[in-house]
């Protein structure tokens, strides 16, 4: 069944997702276009049934109002207009609309069916990846954190063996995950997978970098080299998967919104990429890729599984990286989540998870003057990842961990827990 959908076009606002998701929440689909959509590409997508035109306070580029093309208006689709002084649209608000205001827009305007689920997305998606990918074949990478793993069944669902997993252990993941990822993809769930250790690689290339997006530029763009090198060895790979959600989208920046920070699947793409890619996730906040993966039948604990950054402890590992303070994180983190399981905060936290930054500070080991690296702990509670709120953790259990990680980590000497909320920090560090 084909999904009604309003599409929203962004001409500066900072409210473009509270929309979308309002409107998700109705039932109805809607994505978040630029504002310089040309009506051939409009008219592309499937079942738009109206359009919400929606500025707001970084309308203004570089001197000029951004606008649409008037082509747009002669569509054929119900437009609104939130902040946008045109004569031709059918409604007009100049601050945001009440809900009820755009709920009626959306269904006695638009005539828009509240059809919008798992069950009829996946069926869309499944098309249209049919269609896009034809009889070739698909290179994903597969980290098994939540976003690549749904990706990966809903790739499967689609092409079955056309799709080939690669997964890459760069050196900068957790502990015993690439360990992991090898038993529940290959040998689970019978899954076409190819493991590269290139963690020397890596860590050689990321040797005296400590400017975050410089870091995560040179993952990002490794890993295409890593999968380009798989993908000579195989024949009829075409297509690069990712899992590519929207807020990576966002944070990554618009022509209408400056970068948070560049994602790995976003922001270190090169110019000469050989691969097209596909994204089916690419539209979807956190939570409802969750439900994506739990409608796919993908278990719970993978489908709930704690967020991981692409880089991975790459930009958790504060600086240039170093083995030594890199060890020492693994280690630390390892820890954490552990008494996290064992107090059953593992169900109840979104994402919690620890730092390391370049430098050391004075302490006391075996009754001499030492220096040692100082970890912080952040854990944190969120719905779609774009806003989040921290954990009030029991001082008890923090000084449980401490304990632990002071001494079961001796490059350590010191702990923290990390109190700012997401504004005005981000959920990572770097």
């Amino acid at each position: 069944m084909k999904q009604d959908m309003i599409v929203i076009l962004d001409m500066g606002s900072t409210e473009n997702t509270v929309i979308a998701r309002q409107i998700r929440d109705m039932g109805v689909y809607s994505e978040i276009h630029p504002h310089d959509i040309t009506p051939e590409a409009l008219k592309a997508l499937n079942n738009v049934k109206g359009i919400i035109l929606n500025g707001g306070e970084n309308r203004v580029v570089d001197g000029v109002a951004v606008d649409v093309d008037p082509a747009i208006y002669d569509c054929g689709y119900p437009v609104m207009s939130i902040d946008h002084p045109t004569a031709k649209c059918d409604e007009k608000y100049d601050t945001m609309p009440a809900e009820d205001v755009i709920k009626k827009f959306v269904f006695d305007t638009c005539k828009s069916e509240a059809n919008w689920n798992m069950k009829n997305f996946i069926a869309d998606q499944v098309e249209l990846i049919r269609k896009q990918v034809g009889d070739k074949k698909v290179l994903l990478a597969l980290s098994g954190g939540v976003d690549s793993s749904v990706v990966a069944a809903l790739l499967i669902k689609a092409i079955g063996k056309q799709l080939v997993c690669v997964h890459v252990n760069h050196g900068l993941m957790r502990k015993n995950e690439s360990e992991n990822v090898i038993d529940v993809f290959k040998n689970q769930l019978d899954a076409e997978l190819i493991y590269v250790d290139a963690t020397d690689r890596f860590l050689d290339l990321l040797a005296g970098v400590d400017e975050p997006e410089q870091k995560r530029k040179i993952i990002g763009k490794e890993f295409i080299e890593v999968f380009a090198e798989e993908a000579r060895k195989l024949e009829g790979i075409d297509f690069l998967g990712q899992g590519t959600i929207y807020p990576d989208i966002i944070e990554s920046g618009t022509k209408t919104a400056k970068a948070v920070k560049s994602h790995h699947n976003v922001g270190g793409l090169p110019e000469d990429l050989q691969f097209g890619l596909v994204e089916p996730l690419a539209q979807l906040f956190k939570d409802e890729v969750r439900a994506c993966g739990v409608e796919l039948g993908l278990p719970a604990e993978m489908v709930y599984r704690q967020p991981f950054p692409g880089p991975g402890l790459g930009v958790r590992c504060l600086g240039a990286i170093t083995r030594e303070r890199l060890n020492a994180l693994r280690e630390a983190d390892a820890i954490l989540r552990e008494e996290f399981a064992k107090a059953g905060l593992d169900k109840k936290v979104w994402q919690y998870f620890t730092v390391i930054p370049d430098f050391k500070a004075v302490g006391v080991r075996n009754h001499e003057r030492s220096m040692g690296y100082m970890v912080v702990i952040r854990a944190v509670n969120t719905i779609d990842a774009m806003t989040a709120e921290i954990e009030r953790l029991d001082y008890d259990f923090l000084e449980k961990v401490v304990d632990r990680i002071t001494t079961e980590v001796p490059s350590v000497n010191r702990v923290c827990y990390e109190l700012t909320k997401k504004p005005v920090a981000t959920i990572e560090f770097e």
